[in-house]
């Protein structure tokens, strides 16, 4: 974890490995990571020039939608970990399965986990810009990478 995180916080509580994620839950961490870099960073930049026309751009506006809500209106604030950080956090990790089930059209779990994170009220508002997310992030897991047959860009 990275030393800057604040270990005390219960959101930030490492439940995993970023690297045992599927490609839509991974890219919706790291999204969510991305967001959090300042807009000139080098990382997101890179991001938004070689994976915003395959739905990177996309995804990345939902989980900012996602997480200026969760600013807002949070049960409590997010926690997140490093951008390069392998770990996978409690608040990442919900958020992450939120996306999933989202896109899945399992939308009583993905409501049941939005109002984990945000007011009741707001939690609609987060799973339909987890839904787009989710759809992002689909078409960006199925985009193949140059030269090869078949691949993922989010792996």
């Amino acid at each position: 974890m990275d030393g800057s995180l604040l270990d005390d916080r219960r959101g930030g509580a490492a439940v995993g490995r970023l690297m045992d994620l599927g490609a839509i839950e991974a890219g919706a961490v790291l999204c969510l990571r991305l967001w959090h870099e300042a807009p000139a960073s080098p990382a997101r930049m890179d991001f938004e020039r070689d994976m915003g026309r395959f739905g990177g751009r996309a995804a990345l506006e939902a989980i900012g939608g996602i997480c200026a809500i969760w600013q807002d209106f949070g049960r409590r604030p997010m926690v997140r970990h490093h951008l390069r950080c392998d770990c996978l956090g409690a608040d990442e990790a919900c958020l992450a399965h939120m996306v999933q089930a989202a896109l899945l059209g399992d939308r009583d779990d993905a409501m049941m986990l939005a109002t984990l994170m945000v007011r009741a009220d707001y939690a609609p508002g987060v799973v339909a810009y987890a839904e787009r997310a989710g759809a992002a992030l689909a078409r960006l897991a199925a985009t193949p990478v140059a030269g090869e047959a078949q691949g993922c860009r989010l792996h």
